[in-house]
C-alpha cells in the first residue's frame, strides 16, 4: 500500500434519517481525509452530527438511517461496495474500531471482562485461544489495569469508571486496528482520570502507528491531543485545519464563538461569550448558511445563499462569506470586563454563616457481595464548612470522594451520623422540612432526569409555590412568568414540556423552579457538566448574574476548574470524605498547598495547542472508602509522600490537611 495514500477518505458523505416529521439530514455533504498515523479532532455542539459521522464511517447506523457518499475508502478498500456482513467482518472492530462515550452501556454487564475482550477476535483469525488471552493480558497491562489476569474474571460493575474506559480502549485494540474513533471518551470522567485516558490514547496511537478521530465538545482536549481539527455545525464541517492555526486564528464566526464560551482558569472576571439560539432543525431543506440565525455578523445574503467552501492557505478551509480580516478586526462583543459585576466574599463572612456544617459525618452499612458481612463505609468524615451570605463556595474532588453526599446532608436529604448542620445558627434537623425547602434549594446535574416529563414548564416551575401555598393561583402565574423572564425562558415555553426543550433550556427551568420560592441558598451539583460549552457559558453567566441580583449564596459541586474560576469566591477540595484544602479562590489557583490540589490544577486541559497532556504522576485508583489507608489518606497516590505520611494522620491546620504543606 502506498504510504502517501490517505488511510481514510470520505467525499460528500451524507446520512439521512426518516422521521415522522420528514427526512432528517444528519450529515450533509461531509468531506474528510485522514492520513496514516494522524490524529483528527471533530468538535461542535450536540446535534451537529459528530457521532452520526462516526457511526456512518463504522457502518453502525440505526435501521432508519441511510448512508450515501461519492467515495468512502479505508486503507484502499471501498466501504460503499461492501455488503453489511463483509463490512462487519473486515472493517468494524478490525481495520477500524470505536471507543464509545459511556463504557457502562457498551460493556455487557453479565459477561466477564475476559470474555468480552477475547470475543472481539474472530474465530477465523488464525490465533489460538492462548494467544488471544495473552493479547488481552498484554493490552490490559498496557492500558494501566492493575493485576490484569485477575481482572479477566471481573464484571464491569466491579471496576471504576476510569478502569471501564481503559477496558474499552483495550477492546478496541484487540485486532490491531489502523484507525480508532473515540467518541467523547472522557466526558463522564474526573479531570485526573481524563488526563490519564487522553495521555494513554496518545501514547498508544504513537506506539502502534494508528490514526485516531477524537470526537469531543472540549476545545481544551482538542488543543492538546490532535494534529488537525474539524469544526462541525448542522451536519457539515464549517472550518478545518492544523489545530494550532484554527484555535489561534479562527476563520469562521462559529469557531470563534466556541472559543469565547470557554471558562479559562486565569481569566479573572471575564464574562463568557454565548451563542444565542440552538442548532437549527435539519429536517427538510435548509436555506442559506446554517449558522446565519445565530451569527452577529450575518448579512442578508447569508439567510438565502449557502456559503462556498474557501481555502485561504494550504490545509485551511472554512465555509463563510466573511473575510478573515473582518472577523479578526472586530472586537469580541461578548467579552466584557466584569470587574464591577462580581462581589467577592463579604468581609463579615466568617462571623455570619447562613449555612454551616460542624464536623459532619455520614456512614453506611454495605456488603461487598451477597454472602459477605456488612461493613461500615464512611462517605463523609468530620467535614466542617461555612457558607456566608452572598458567597459562592466550590466543592471539588474526584467521583466518590463524598461531595454529593455532603450536599445532600446540607439539604437535609441525608441524615448525619455525627456532627450537625446549622441554618442561621439553628440545627437543620430541628427546622421543619417546609422551612428548609424555602431557604435551601437544589439544582441537579441532569435536568432532564429531575423534571417531570408529563408536566408543562409552567406547571413544573409553579409546583413549589403550590406545595408551599404561596399566594393566590393568579398571583402564582405572574410569579412563574416573571421567573421565566429572569432566567431567560421565552413566554411561549410556558405550555411546552421538557422533551421539547434543549439541554440549556431544561437547566434554566431547573434553576427557575429552585428560585421561584425565593431561597437564600442554592446547592448546585455539577450544573453544567452535561451541557455543550456554548450552553454552559450561558448558564454560568446566568448563575453569576442571579447571585448579584438576588443576593444568593451558592455551593457549587464540580470537577471543572474553569467553572470554579468563573463562579466561585472560595474553593474547598475534598478527598476520601475529608476536606484537604480550603481557601479563597485566588489563593488556590495561585498557590495550592496540598499535593492533591496541585495535581487537580495540573490536570486541567486549558487551551494550549501542542502542549500535550500532562503526566501528573497520580495513581489511577482513588482511595477505596472501605479500605481507607493508614496515615494520610492521599499518601498512596502522592508523588511527594514520605515515610511519615504512611503512619501519621494530618489534621486540617491553616486551611490545609498535609504534613508537608508550607505556609502561604
Amino acid at each position: 500500500m502506498d504510504r502517501a495514500e490517505p488511510l481514510l477518505e470520505a467525499r460528500d458523505l451524507r446520512v439521512d434519517i426518516d422521521t415522522a416529521a420528514g427526512t432528517l439530514h444528519a450529515v450533509r455533504g461531509l468531506d474528510l481525509v485522514l492520513a496514516r498515523g494522524e490524529a483528527l479532532g471533530i468538535v461542535g455542539e450536540s446535534g451537529s452530527g459528530k457521532s452520526m459521522t462516526a457511526l456512518a464511517l463504522m457502518g453502525l447506523l440505526p435501521a432508519r438511517a441511510r448512508r450515501s457518499a461519492a467515495a468512502l475508502r479505508l486503507d484502499g478498500a471501498d466501504l460503499l461496495a461492501m455488503p453489511d456482513r463483509e463490512l462487519a467482518a473486515r472493517v468494524s472492530g478490525k481495520a477500524m474500531a470505536m471507543v464509545f462515550q459511556e463504557p457502562m452501556t457498551s460493556l455487557n454487564p453479565v459477561y466477564t471482562i475476559g470474555r468480552q475482550l477475547t470475543e472481539m477476535v474472530p474465530a477465523a483469525c488464525g490465533r489460538s485461544r492462548a494467544e488471544i488471552v495473552e493479547r488481552a493480558l498484554f493490552l490490559l497491562d498496557r492500558v494501566g489495569i492493575p493485576a490484569p489476569r485477575e481482572r479477566l474474571g471481573r464484571y464491569p460493575h466491579e471496576l471504576s469508571g476510569g478502569q471501564r474506559q481503559r477496558v474499552m480502549i483495550a477492546m478496541a485494540l484487540m485486532n490491531d486496528p489502523k484507525l480508532v474513533i473515540a467518541d467523547e471518551p472522557t466526558t463522564a470522567l474526573d479531570v485526573t482520570i481524563q488526563a490519564q485516558i487522553l495521555r494513554l490514547l496518545g501514547e498508544l496511537q504513537r506506539e502502534l502507528g494508528m490514526a485516531m478521530i477524537l470526537i469531543t465538545h472540549d476545545l481544551g482536549i482538542v488543543s492538546r491531543t490532535v494534529d488537525r481539527v474539524a469544526v462541525m455545525y448542522a451536519g457539515e464541517i464549517v472550518e478545518s485545519g492544523p489545530t494550532a492555526e484554527v484555535l489561534r486564528a479562527p476563520l469562521h464566526p462559529y469557531t470563534r464563538a466556541l472559543l469565547e464560551s470557554i471558562p479559562e482558569p486565569g481569566a479573572r472576571h471575564r464574562r463568557l461569550g454565548s451563542i444565542p439560539g440552538i442548532v437549527p432543525s435539519l429536517t427538510g431543506t435548509l436555506a442559506g448558511c446554517a449558522f446565519a440565525s445565530r451569527c452577529a455578523l450575518a448579512a442578508p445574503s447569508c439567510h438565502t445563499q449557502a456559503p462556498a467552501l474557501r481555502s485561504p492557505s494550504a490545509g485551511r478551509t472554512y465555509r463563510c462569506v466573511i473575510e478573515p480580516a473582518a472577523l479578526h478586526g472586530r472586537a469580541p462583543s461578548v467579552l466584557a470586563d466584569a470587574a464591577d459585576a462580581r462581589r467577592e466574599r463579604p468581609a463579615e463572612a466568617a462571623a455570619t454563616p447562613i449555612l454551616a456544617a460542624r464536623s459532619v459525618r455520614c456512614a453506611f452499612r454495605v456488603r461487598r457481595g451477597p454472602f459477605s458481612r456488612s461493613r461500615e463505609l464512611t462517605a463523609v468524615d468530620g467535614v466542617s464548612l461555612d457558607l456566608a451570605r452572598g458567597e459562592a463556595v466550590a466543592l471539588v474532588g474526584e467521583s466518590g470522594c463524598g461531595k454529593t453526599t455532603f450536599a445532600r446532608m446540607l439539604l437535609g436529604l441525608q441524615p448525619t451520623t455525627g456532627g450537625e448542620v446549622l441554618l442561621d445558627g439553628r440545627p437543620l434537623a430541628q427546622t421543619p422540612m417546609r422551612l428548609r425547602a424555602r431557604r435551601i434549594q437544589p439544582v441537579f446535574q441532569d435536568p432532564y432526569a429531575s423534571l417531570n416529563p408529563r408536566r408543562s414548564i409552567g406547571e413544573i416551575i409553579r409546583r413549589p409555590l403550590d406545595v408551599h401555598g404561596v399566594g393566590e393561583p393568579a398571583r402564582r402565574r405572574i410569579e412563574v412568568e416573571a421567573m421565566m423572564e429572569r432566567v431567560g425562558l421565552a413566554p411561549r415555553l410556558f405550555h411546552a414540556h421538557p422533551g421539547q426543550l434543549s439541554g440549556g433550556q431544561r437547566q434554566r427551568v431547573a434553576i427557575a423552579r429552585a428560585l421561584v420560592v425565593r431561597p437564600q441558598v442554592l446547592v448546585c451539583d455539577e450544573p453544567t457538566s452535561a451541557l455543550d460549552v456554548s450552553v454552559q457559558s450561558q448558564i454560568l453567566n446566568l448563575l453569576a448574574d442571579l447571585r448579584d441580583d438576588m443576593g444568593l449564596t451558592y455551593l457549587v459541586i464540580t470537577h471543572d476548574l474553569g467553572v470554579v474560576e468563573h463562579l466561585a469566591t472560595r474553593v474547598a477540595v475534598m478527598y476520601a470524605g475529608q476536606i484537604v484544602e480550603i481557601a479563597e479562590k485566588d489563593a488556590i489557583f495561585r498557590d495550592p498547598r496540598h499535593p492533591y490540589t496541585r495535581i487537580l490544577l495540573d490536570s486541567v486541559l486549558t487551551l494550549r495547542p501542542g502542549a500535550g497532556v500532562p503526566d501528573t504522576a497520580l495513581g489511577a485508583t482513588p482511595a477505596d472508602p472501605l479500605e481507607i489507608p493508614p496515615g494520610c489518606r492521599f499518601h498512596p497516590r502522592c508523588p511527594r509522600a514520605i515515610a511519615r505520611c504512611a503512619v501519621e494522620r494530618p489534621a486540617l491546620e491553616a486551611s490545609v490537611r498535609c504534613l508537608l504543606a508550607q505556609p502561604r
